[in-house]
Order: structure tokens, then sequence, then C-alpha cells
């Protein structure tokens, strides 16, 4: 009996973890160049070694793991805004980006600024590589991005913008807002990938299908709440009557 009390349990907390990822997806549904991620399940079968006589048992020791969850890489819809220092990508592409500790992060939000500094930045004042660093814009300049990256402004060349994709096993981790991280050998340039200026790329989040995945794991929590009440249930009545018998 507790094998499967341990059972309810794993899959509550699996399905908990499942339910704070859709509604950090559902959060994030507005936000520019937002990736949502996907949980996936696993099942362990406890006392593997063991021959378990009956389809019951079995149901009964097999635990509900969260197995992973993975990075949806499809892109959002570009949103035109007009603003010259807003950049979407048409493409697998990335924009490369400096954090504030020093690490490279990728981010498809292209809701660009000119930093007091005289860089481009990012909406959050991380500084955006270029193929030779960061690029910088003089102040009141009129700027003009080409479809290849090339940034100008007033006329003279002031960089290209780093652009690249993840390899197809790259297996991209947030580092919070719309940064990602991958190892570097993961990393490889985007040569199909388009910039296109005054635009803006949205989250590529589903509400519809959002709200059945959290409607599906609540139901989940539900039925595994209600697994775990009977079990309960059923060790209390064990305690009360079975066991004083016994002795």
């Amino acid at each position: 009996m507790d094998s499967g009390l341990y059972a309810a349990c794993t899959a509550l907390m699996a399905r908990t973890d499942a339910l704070d990822t859709i509604a950090n997806n559902m959060a994030n549904s507005s936000t520019s160049g937002f990736r949502q991620r996907h949980t996936t399940f696993s099942s362990v079968l406890a006392g593997s070694g063991q021959q378990l006589n009956s389809q019951l048992n079995v149901v009964t020791n097999s635990y509900g793991l969260l197995g992973n969850s993975k990075l949806d890489l499809q892109a959002g819809s570009l949103q035109h805004t007009g603003n010259e220092l807003d950049l979407g990508i048409d493409g697998p592409g990335f924009f490369q980006v400096q954090t504030t500790t020093g690490a490279t992060a990728y981010t498809r939000n292209g809701s660009f600024q000119v930093s007091t500094a005289g860089q481009l930045v990012t909406s959050t004042g991380d500084p955006v590589m270029g193929a030779s660093g960061p690029i910088n814009i003089p102040k009141g300049a009129v700027v003009t991005v080409s479809a290849d990256g090339t940034v100008s402004t007033d006329g003279a060349i002031a960089g290209k913008l780093k652009v690249v994709e993840f390899t197809p096993t790259a297996d991209p981790q947030s580092l919070g807002a719309t940064y990602y991280t991958v190892p570097q050998k993961d990393v490889v340039d985007s040569p199909l990938s388009q910039v296109r200026q005054g635009s803006l790329e949205g989250s590529n989040v589903n509400p519809v299908s959002s709200v059945v995945e959290l409607i599906n794991a609540q139901r989940a929590m539900e039925g595994m709440r209600h697994a775990l009440t009977m079990i309960d249930s059923e060790i209390d009545k064990t305690a009360a009557q079975d066991i004083p018998r016994v002795s």
C-alpha cells in the first residue's frame, strides 16, 4: 500500500512542476521573443528486479516522473512596430548578447535601444554583439539595418549583428526573461536568417493550447490528490482495525 502512496505522491509532484511550466508559458504569451517549454513524463517501475504478479501491482508500483522540459524553437509571428531599433529575425537565428556577468546569451527579443555609452543594447541594458564586438551608435544618428544584419548610422557602416542558430542536438536552457544559453559547440552561424527592421517577434505561445494543457494538468493533479486520500484512508483503516486484531 505504501508503494501506491509513493507513486501517487511522485505523480502529483510531477504534475505540479508541469503546471508551473504551463503557467510560465501563459504568463509570457505577450512577451516579445519568448519561447515556450513543453514537458515530458517518464515512468519508473519500483522494485523492477522483483516479480510483479498482477496488473494492479504494476500500476501501483509505477512512478510517474517529470522526464524533461524542452524549449520550443518554433518562431512566433513578426509584428510591425515602425521603430528603427526594433529588430525581428525571419529564420532560426538568435541575436547574441553579453550579460552583466560577461556570459554570452542568445535572444529573439529584438527590442533594442541605445545606451548612454552609445552602444546598441537590449531592453535590460546588455550589449548586443556584432561580428567585432559591441556596436556603437552615435547620438542622434539615423539607424538602418539590412537583412543580413549590417548596421549603418547616417549611411556609415557601424557593424554587423552576430546572428547565430543552434545545432539540432542542442538543448537550450533559459537564463530568465528571453535569454537562453547553450554550449559553444552547439552554436553555428545562421546564413539563412534575415533581420527585419521595424518589427518585433511575438511569443510562440498558443493561448488556446496552453489553456487546454492547463486544464489537463489540473485534472491529473486532482486525480492524484483523490488517490492519495483513498490510500491514506485505507492505511488508517488498516491501522485502526486489522493491526489490533493481529496483536
